[in-house]
Parts: C-alpha cells; sequence; structure tokens
C-alpha cells in the first residue's frame, strides 16, 4: 500500500496507531537545536549553484552563505513543501492560458508569496548581497 493511502485511513481513524510510551523530557540545558529538514544532496547543490549565480560576490563566500539560505529555509519547510513551493513559483512566470492555471488558483499564490517571503528572509538572515570587507 501507499504510503498517501496510509496516511489519509489514518487520518479518517480508520487505523488506530500503536501506543507507545511516553518519552521522558530531556532536561532543558541538553536540548538539540531544531532539526532540518532533510533535502536531497542534488537539490541542495542546485539551489546553492543558482543562489551563487544570481547574487555576485567571492565564490567560497557566496557558497557559504547560499548553503546558510536552504539551511534556514529547511529549518521551516519539509522538502514536500519546499518543492511545490518553488514549482509554483517557477511555473507562475509561464505565459499564457498554461501559466493562468497557475496565477488562478488562490491556494497555489498563497504558496508562492509565503516561499518568496521565507526565501528574503533566509537570504537576509545569511548576509545574502552583503559583501563582506576586505
Amino acid at each position: 500500500m501507499g504510503v498517501l493511502f496510509l496516511l489519509a485511513v489514518a487520518a479518517a481513524g480508520a487505523v488506530a496507531a500503536p501506543a507507545k510510551a511516553p518519552a521522558a523530557k530531556a532536561p532543558a540545558a541538553a536540548k538539540a537545536p531544531p532539526a532540518s529538514h532533510d533535502y536531497p544532496t542534488a537539490d541542495r547543490v542546485l539551489f546553492v549553484e543558482a543562489c551563487v549565480r544570481d547574487h555576485p560576490g567571492g565564490y567560497y563566500e557566496m557558497v557559504n552563505k547560499c548553503s546558510c539560505t536552504l539551511d534556514t529555509i529547511a529549518r521551516e519547510v519539509s522538502y514536500d513543501d519546499y518543492v511545490e513551493m518553488t514549482t509554483a513559483t517557477n511555473a507562475n512566470s509561464i505565459g499564457g492560458e498554461r501559466g493562468g492555471y497557475i496565477r488562478d488558483v488562490e491556494v497555489l499564490q498563497q504558496d508562492i508569496r509565503k516561499f518568496r517571503t521565507l526565501q528574503a528572509q533566509a537570504l537576509k538572515s545569511c548576509l545574502v548581497g552583503v559583501q563582506s570587507p576586505h
């Protein structure tokens, strides 16, 4: 059975999840930093390459800043959500009737706005566009 089918069935309440013993809480000082969602390496490389291309600066400096940007995004959204958001964002510029399917769906427009805001915040927090003094 497919994962989506099992999730749909579980969400509908038809399948009860096995009971788990409550996990022991770690002391506040021992908490790990927020986990990042797992993105495939190839997609990380493509993002960083595009970011370096789009933002002039020293190569190694921009690789680090652009990697930081994707790490920041990955802390906020799952890989599946990232794929949906970037696909809608990229397809939004398709001209004509085909592009209208993207532009006319409000849910996709909300995803596009959310992704652009998240991306802008990540770029800013990772100092992309800010040249370091030489």
